[in-house]
């Protein structure tokens, strides 16, 4: 079997930046161990599947797996696959995708780049002490937790996500969830980093998923529903944020990378 390929850098208006995501299309699902297999083997944080929908919900279905397990929600990856839709020839400002766990997502055509809308997954205060003893971090001003497995510890300045080092395996002890470093910034209204360690990534470059849970936490701390944010990874990535009802909406670039053909025997 053939499958196209193709590697793309989202949230990045050039090659090298921003968090590079695996979009695969296939006409017909393939074993959910093959789909993790090709995703270990493609080595990145997100590896996405797409199957064109014949529910008439969507265009395609869309799954996203890291080399360890299958996702819930993966934002960088879904802005790819717009990316590779919408690059593909066709002439549509749109594409809707229907995923198992997180809804339809749209991707759009948004000037030189993309929008992108998740779902808005508002964080509630909650202790969180073993993820901030893991990350090692003082002077910590809220922590915050989502259903799903999305932990948010807020920070006083830029400069302390910046210099955040955590211990890995001790992070990784915690669960499998996202540790979400965030505080204002100085590079843009909101800095964060995530790391996952539990997952398999210990620190994602830019992560869509991440901003689903912070943008209603900060709209409601800065009080606008319209900001800028930058993920402060060492690929670090720029986004643009709107809270529109009970949706995040993110504006990215993207660009492709590699194209090629994966061989399954």
């Amino acid at each position: 079997m053939r499958i196209p390929f193709a590697q793309i850098d989202a949230f990045s208006a050039t090659p090298f930046g921003g968090n590079p995501a695996a979009v695969m299309p296939l006409s017909a699902w393939l074993a959910d161990d093959v789909l993790l297999a090709i995703a270990a083997e493609n080595n990145l944080s997100e590896t996405a599947f797409l199957v064109p929908d014949t529910s008439g919900a969507a265009d395609f279905e869309l799954r996203w797996f890291t080399p360890g397990a299958e996702v819930r929600l993966c934002g960088h990856a879904t802005l790819a696959s717009g990316h590779f839709v919408l690059s593909s020839g066709g002439d549509g400002d749109a594409v809707r995708f229907r995923t198992r766990q997180a809804g339809v997502l749209t991707v759009a055509r948004d000037g030189v780049g993309y929008a992108l809308a998740l779902p808005a997954w508002k964080p509630e205060p909650k202790p969180l002490p073993e993820v901030v003893s893991a990350l090692g971090v003082d002077g910590v001003v809220e922590t915050l937790w989502r259903e799903g497995g999305y932990g948010v510890i807020v920070l006083e300045s830029e400069t302390a996500v910046r210099e955040v080092r955590p211990d890995l395996r001790a992070l990784a002890a915690t669960g499998d969830h996202q540790a979400i470093v965030t505080a204002r910034g100085q590079t843009a209204d909101v800095v964060s980093r995530m790391f996952a360690p539990g997952a398999g990534v210990d620190e994602d470059p830019v992560t869509g998923s991440a901003h689903a849970v912070i943008v209603p936490y900060w709209a409601d701390r800065l009080g606008t529903d319209r900001f800028t944010a930058y993920q402060a990874s060492a690929r670090g990535g720029a986004l643009t944020c709107r809270l529109e009802a009970d949706r995040v909406v993110l504006g990215g670039a993207c660009v492709t990378v590699i194209e090629g053909t994966f061989l399954l025997p």
